[in-house]
């Protein structure tokens, strides 16, 4: 049996009560302080004033805790609209907000699907609302948002965590950077890549999620009218 169709044990009387939220809620905690690394059956133990051996009656191993604290996640992306480009606008932009709250879960976004009750929920409530869209399209244009947004929010995270790893901020680290530049463009090798950064718009990372992802969902629309 999975994790999810798995009895928890019974309740008993004890000093520290105990149930799969608690172990969930305390291991997110954990995550959310100090990543994915901070997380292990010992320390949620400690942190729930419980011995590591009591979490095992209602988790096997690790990877069933992560994909707990996932599910967790999950339930708060309940993407809503009209249209199949409203449901996949607010499936992108309510997934990156629960990737900004929760930095590791971004870490764990990608591979196999999860199959937790809100992950089935939350896909349920995307695939319902591409209801026109040809059976056949559906998923390659739910995996194409789906990897567009991984990658924009990795991206973002990465740039977060070198800004606390750097004690630079993204302007503060350009002005450092900058000079190196000014000195290779120097060199000619370079005029399209020194157009571009002379010469275009800097969008903020808002704008820049938006655009990209406008521009993926243009494509879809113009692929699905075809």
């Amino acid at each position: 049996m999975t994790v999810w169709e798995r009895p928890e044990p019974p309740e008993r009387p004890t000093p520290a009560p105990l149930s799969r939220e608690l172990i969930v809620r305390a291991a997110i905690r954990l995550a959310d302080a100090d990543g994915l690394a901070a997380v292990s059956l010992r320390k949620v133990a400690g942190v729930l004033d419980v011995g590591p051996m009591r979490l095992y009656g209602y988790i096997d191993t690790k990877e069933e805790l992560l994909d707990l604290m996932v599910d967790d996640v999950y339930a708060g992306i309940r993407p809503t609209g009209d249209s199949w480009r409203e449901v996949l606008l607010s499936l992108a932009e309510s997934t990156r907000r629960a990737a900004h709250r929760h930095e590791w879960f971004a870490d764990l976004l990608g591979g196999r699907p999860q199959l937790g009750p809100h992950a089935l929920a939350r896909g349920e409530a995307v695939l319902a609302g591409l209801k026109g869209v040809d059976v056949d399209a559906v998923m390659p244009v739910v995996k194409a948002v789906n990897a567009y947004v991984a990658g924009a929010v990795r991206r973002e995270i990465t740039e977060r965590r070198a800004e606390r790893a750097t004690g630079l901020n993204e302007a503060e680290w350009q002005r450092t950077y900058g000079p190196y530049l000014e000195r290779t463009f120097a060199t000619g090798r370079y005029p399209a890549l020194e157009k571009v950064v002379r010469d275009a718009v800097h969008w903020d990372v808002d704008e820049t999620f938006r655009i990209g992802l406008g521009y993926l969902l243009d494509g879809i629309e113009a692929s699905l009218s075809r």
